[in-house]
């Protein structure tokens, strides 16, 4: 009886490499997850793999016939079985023993098997421990290589970086050495630069020169940057000692050069001219200019160089030390020649003509001179100061000719016109049209032109004063109206052109004086003088005209001196309308009455003396008052002629219709008197009669009066209108003088009327024939 195979395999023992295997494995397995492909490329392994064979010390233990995996031999059991069941029990107990060996038989074949089996798997259980045993000493030896390449990667990061460092601090080092010898390189420069100024061959004209210069002045400048370097002071010494040699040889040659152009000029003109101290304007531009720009190009470099450096304190010094070396031998060749030019102008010219030549003359010596001055100095050229030592002693000369004679001249016409020149010709037409080249004699001709203002100011100011306020009028101005009658035909001329000259024959000679004076000045001086002297000159002409019209109202009457005083402050208002000028003048003046005053309180002991609260306090005692007080000539003047018309329509008004306005005072005298019986209730004590029973107020003294009025209107008023014409030339200020006049006698025509209405009957009204107001507005009317 064969025993059956047991269906379920028995579990294998534990392991504890097997656990650590399996637990690496599972760990890897979760740490690094495989791609499809991999896995794809696993599964092909494993099939390769799969027949791999025992290792060589296992074959030895297999039982031949056997298949791959694990098998137990049974031929030998087979065989006793089969011998066993073949063999031929007798009895019971051979039975037993039979089955006994039977079961013994059975049982130790399938305990060999498994115990076979058993075996197997621990030897591959020991072998599978030896291999992850290896494992863990490769991961172990892995993981200290791990190690030892991290350290290994750490000392090389450390060493690049040191290296690193290194290069950086050898490019500190090297970027340091190297600004440290550009920075030595000035203090090295000394000597070499020394070693080439001191060199005998070396001059300005050599073209080492000027290189060398500038690499001085750029160590100076460093040296002065970087005052902290040692010894900085000692080598700035030195450098500057070697700079001032330089530009002190520079200086030299420049006035070398210059004295030489100047000598062969001076030679010239000797040649040329022999004796006499001038020559003609062709040699001077010829001998005198180009000579000079000869000279010129020869110090271009050295004065461009020098011009480009101005900014440097030592050479604006020395630029301006060229500018007066230059000045000085030009003005050594051109003084005498402009002497006598502008002498010989003097001697031939007048003091207009004078100054407009000496003008034009020093213009033109300027923008020569200017233009010569370009070529040595281009950048100093727009300075107007550079040429000032050579331009202000030639403008000097000619200023000194004009001023003697501007100051001694007493003709305001000629003064004028020298104004005139200077203002429009000289600094109005040649400087503006050149103003560049000629900036530099605007300071002069200004000088000038203020000292001619001060002269034809001060001689305004003794005109005035001499002419108009000191007039003393001879008989012939004050021989009015017969000095209006006997001229007919000046009349009728003026009647239709005021502008004409014929007119000045007939006003007063102060008024002629104060206009012709104003209209001269007033192109001719600044305003703010202007405005002075036309004040003064209103002022003191008004007063004039003013003392005339009473001299003449002695002498003809008092109407015509009215009309005179009216026609002379109507012209004077409208001839001084144009001037744009204010006529108004604020006059200060310091007050010391107070201050007697205050003394006295002081030595009273009334006022304390240094009581700085109180207005007795020392510096309020001691301090002047100011006053001020304004006078305004146009006003006055304004004034004055308002109140001279209302006297002259007045005193018409009275010659007119005198009669009249006495009966209509009388006639408000009784009708008081009358009002003031009624409300008494006792006429009849009073003596107060009605008004037509009055003895002036009677028809016939009334007709009597109204007679004598109309008279004087048809005989009077055309006197007065004839009058009016022969002062008044406009019709129009006639009108606006006569328009008020006319209102009056219409006016106390009205009252005469009103009152006869109330208190005459009609036929006495008839009887006194008053003129109707409309009638007597066209009778008036027709006078004018």
């Amino acid at each position: 009886m064969v025993a059956p195979k047991n269906s379920s395999s028995p579990s294998l023992p534990k392991s504890g490499a097997i656990s650590k295997g399996y637990n690496f494995a599972s760990t890897w397995e979760q740490n690094t997850p495989l791609t499809e492909q991999q896995q794809s490329a696993i599964v092909a392994l494993s099939h390769a793999v799969a027949e791999r064979p025992f290792p060589p010390n296992l074959t030895q233990d297999r039982v031949p016939g056997q298949g791959h995996g694990l098998s137990i031999d049974t031929q030998d059991s087979v065989a006793d079985s089969s011998a066993a069941i073949e063999a031929v029990l007798v009895n019971t107990n051979q039975f037993y023993k039979w089955f006994t060996d039977l079961e013994a038989a059975m049982k130790s074949e399938t305990e060999e098997k498994y115990r076979h089996y058993v075996d197997t798997l621990i030897q591959r259980i020991q072998t599978c421990d030896g291999i992850l045993r290896q494992v863990d000493d490769t991961l172990e030896l892995f993981n200290e290589l791990q190690f030892q390449h991290q350290a290994v990667a750490t000392k090389t990061k450390t060493l690049h970086d040191a290296c690193d460092r290194l290069l950086i601090e050898k490019q500190r080092l090297i970027e340091f050495a190297d600004a440290l010898r550009s920075k030595l390189s000035y203090f090295d420069e000394l000597e070499n630069i020394s070693t080439s100024f001191y060199s005998p061959s070396m001059s300005v004209g050599n073209r080492d020169f000027l290189p060398l210069l500038k690499r001085l002045d750029e160590c100076i400048s460093y040296v002065e940057s970087n005052p902290q370097y040692a010894e900085s002071s000692v080598y700035l010494v030195k450098f500057r000692q070697l700079q001032s040699r330089a530009l002190n040889a520079i200086r030299s040659h420049i006035q070398s050069v210059l004295k030489n152009a100047s000598s062969q000029v001076h030679d010239a003109i000797r040649n040329i001219g022999g004796s006499k101290p001038a020559v003609s304007e062709s040699v001077e531009a010829s001998v005198i200019y180009v000579r000079f720009k000869a000279a010129a190009s020869e110090l271009k470099i050295v004065l461009e160089e020098i011009e480009s450096r101005s900014s440097r304190k030592e050479y604006s010094q020395l630029l301006a030390e060229c500018h007066k070396l230059y000045s000085e031998q030009r003005l050594s060749l051109l003084k005498g020649i402009v002497q006598q030019r502008i002498s010989d102008f003097s001697k031939k010219e007048a003091l207009p003509s004078l100054t407009r030549s000496g003008c034009a003359y020093l213009a033109q010596v300027y923008q020569l001179e200017h233009q010569l001055f370009s070529h040595f100095f281009p950048a100093s050229s727009e300075d107007v100061s550079s040429l000032a030592s050579l331009i202000d002693p030639l403008c000097t000369y000619l200023y000194d000719t004009l001023r003697p004679k501007f100051i001694h001249e007493t003709n305001i016409d000629f003064l004028c016109e020298l104004v005139d020149v200077l203002k429009v010709e000289v600094l109005g037409e040649q400087l503006s049209r050149r103003s560049e080249s000629l900036a530099g004699l605007r300071p002069t001709f200004e000088r000038i032109l203020a000292d001619v203002h001060e002269r034809l100011t001060f001689r305004a100011r003794t005109h005035i004063r001499d002419e108009i306020a000191n007039y003393f009028p001879a008989n012939e101005d004050l021989d009015y109206p017969a000095k209006l009658e006997q001229s007919p035909e000046v009349i009728e001329e003026a009647q239709t052109s005021e502008e004409n000259q014929d007119v000045f024959k007939s006003w007063y000679p102060a008024l002629e004086k104060t206009l012709s004076l104003l209209s001269k000045l007033y192109r001719c001086l600044e305003p703010g003088v202007f405005t002075g002297l036309a004040q003064e000159a209103v002022e003191v002409c008004s007063l004039s005209v003013q003392k005339a019209s009473k001299l003449i109202s002695q002498r003809s009457s008092p109407m015509d001196g009215q009309l005179f005083l009216i026609k002379h402050l109507l012209i004077l208002r409208e001839q001084i309308a144009p001037f744009d000028i204010e006529f108004s003048v604020t006059h200060k003046e310091l007050d010391f009455s107070h201050l007697l005053d205050h003394l006295r309180r002081l030595l009273r002991g009334q006022a304390s003396l240094f009581d700085w609260s109180r207005s007795s306090s020392l510096a309020r005692t001691f301090s002047p008052r100011v006053l001020e007080s304004q006078v305004d000539a146009k006003k006055d003047l304004e004034k004055i002629l308002k109140s001279t018309c209302e006297e002259f329509i007045m005193s018409v008004t009275k010659i007119i219709v005198d009669p009249l306005l006495s009966f209509v005072a009388k006639v408000t005298a009784v009708k008081v008197a009358v009002s003031a019986g009624n409300q008494n209730q006792k006429l009849e004590t009073v003596g107060v009669k009605p008004l037509k029973e009055q003895a002036f107020a009677t028809p016939e003294k009334v007709s009597e009066l109204v007679l004598k009025v109309n008279s004087m209107i048809q005989q009077e008023l055309p006197k007065v209108i004839k009058k009016m014409k022969l002062y008044l030339l406009n019709p129009s200020t006639r009108t606006i003088l006569f328009k008020p006049i006319k209102t009056n006698i219409l006016e106390a025509h009205t009252q005469v009327q009103s009152l006869l209405k109330s208190e005459y009957s009609k036929e006495e009204i008839e009887s006194i024939n008053v003129v109707s107001t409309e009638d007597l507005q066209v009778q008036l009317d027709s006078l004018l």
